[in-house]
């Protein structure tokens, strides 16, 4: 197909056709595809869709023989659930072989030495990467756009943002070059983008999957790894196969899920944010829309309070704040030894100049942060699940929030956007984005459901029933739009 300047998909009758993971890795195990053709597939629709969303670091590999020096290539595929199966991996977790830039200019990109302790989780499934995906600088800001390059577009309409920081893989599996990526999540980062994007993006209970040695660093681990996904089978199969690999002893597993409960489930009911911001009409919409959907089939909805402490949306910022000083000054220890503070932009030095501020606020802000785990439990006691927007407000046009905006302003247009997600990530509860829409702009609006620590298993079976009854948008039966 020929990509339009305002919307393209990469959907076609060529062998990949419409197939999810799940199906094409069945294809290649019953040898009707080979690895070889869905890796040469994957690259000619990479090549069409490149030039347009931009949501892979570096060129494209000219064919598959350009992947057989890394341990991720198509000689080396282990036999996962997935095996076979492209996929790409975010730009901030090293994979042996390929360079990690985390999306900054203020580094030199450096080919890694080694597979991080994720990566190998994710690839032992039999994944094959080739290739790397965009994200903002260290991950800091909700938009794929960083200030040193070219802006990943959103597949949906190009002239608005993908979200982030996982915005290059999900822009990669929403225009149809691949059907999972990596994706991770220290405020939203794997739910956002798969807001924007219309996909499926389960932030799991901290301490579900390995954690990156960076995410064990910090003082309140936020950040956790996972994917994003156009079925909520590749979701589901991929923490079955993850969890093969690896199952935190403390939580209970999660186990294959294939189909929604039949069980009554008690679902609480949140619109606004803790922050002050009404949610726009049509997010709210969405929201309401799934929520009698819910009731009509048998689940008991009802409004609840944020379960977490009114002071919450500043103390979060105060430790974004946190891990921003930390970047600029360890730079060269904590990233790399080429790190250069004078490259970074203007969020992350805005950030950093904030919190230093108010850095002597942390230790209250800390207290409080590992007290909304409590905080949370207790509040989900009587619910099976939370519903909630994942964001304050519909998808942004490309540069309302650009790191070149000016600072007080972006942040102001930030916590407005990024209103709802990081509670999960505080919290270390599990999370899910998944479509239920398209606003006025033909765009994506989804919306999240919140579990109980531990309780990714209701999560899946409810994303399962809503991917059944609900009329999912989906990008390939779209109109390009002019």
């Amino acid at each position: 197909m020929q990509p339009h300047p305002q919307s393209l998909h990469t959907f076609s009758d060529d062998l990949l056709g419409r197939h999810d993971a799940t199906a094409l890795a069945e294809l290649i195990h019953n040898g009707d595809v080979s690895v070889g053709e869905v890796l040469q597939a994957t690259l000619a629709r990479a090549q069409l869709a490149e030039p347009f969303i931009h949501g892979l670091v570096g060129p494209i590999p000219d064919g598959c023989e350009d992947m057989i020096t890394h341990e991720t290539s198509a000689e080396k595929t282990a036999p996962g659930i997935f095996s076979g199966v492209p996929t790409v991996i975010k730009d901030n977790t090293e994979v042996k072989g390929f360079s990690t830039s985390h999306g900054t200019a203020a580094i030199d990109a450096h080919p890694a030495g080694t597979t991080s302790p994720f990566a190998r989780q994710l690839l032992a499934q039999g994944l094959v990467c080739f290739g790397k995906s965009t994200l903002p600088e260290f991950g800091f800001n909700a938009t794929t756009e960083p200030a040193h390059g070219i802006p990943t577009r959103n597949p949906w309409h190009l002239q608005y943002s993908t979200g982030a920081s996982s915005g290059g893989s999900a822009a990669l599996v929403a225009a149809g070059v691949i059907p999972i990526a990596h994706a991770n999540d220290g405020g939203g980062s794997i739910r956002i983008p798969a807001a924007c994007c219309g996909l499926v993006g389960l932030k799991p209970t901290r301490g579900r999957l390995i954690d990156n040695d960076a995410a064990k660093t910090l003082p309140i681990n936020i950040v956790s790894d996972g994917v994003v996904t156009r079925t909520v089978r590749d979701t589901a199969n991929f923490y079955y196969g993850a969890e093969r690999f690896f199952r935190n002893p403390k939580l209970p597993a999660i186990g294959k899920v294939e189909r929604p409960a039949t069980r009554s489930l008690r679902i609480g009911l949140v619109t606004d944010s803790i922050n002050g911001h009404a949610t726009d009409s049509q997010t709210r919409a969405a929201v309401e829309n799934t929520a009698q959907l819910l009731d009509k089939l048998g689940h008991k909805v009802e409004p609840v309070g944020v379960p977490v402490a009114s002071s919450f949306p500043d103390d979060f910022a105060l430790y974004w704040g946190m891990l921003a000083f930390g970047v600029r000054a360890n730079g060269k220890r904590l990233v790399h030894p080429s790190f250069d503070k004078s490259r970074l932009d203007g969020l992350t030095l805005g950030l950093d100049k904030a919190f230093r501020r108010q850095f002597y606020k942390l230790p209250a802000a800390l207290w409080r942060l590992h007290r909304s785990y409590q905080d949370y439990a207790r509040a989900m006691a009587s619910y099976d699940a939370i519903l909630t927007p994942v964001l304050g407000h519909t998808t942004p046009e490309i540069g309302y929030l650009s790191p070149t905006v000016d600072f007080d302003t972006l942040f102001e247009r930030l916590t407005q956007y990024v209103s709802f997600t990081p509670l999960a990530n505080a919290t270390g509860a599990p999370a899910i984005s998944l479509p239920a829409s398209l606003n006025s702009q033909g765009l994506p609006v989804s919306i999240q459901l919140m579990g109980k620590h531990g309780g990714e298993q209701t999560l899946l079976e409810l994303a399962f029933l809503l991917e059944e009854t609900m009329n999912w948008p989906r990008i390939d039966s779209q109109p390009i739009r002019s």
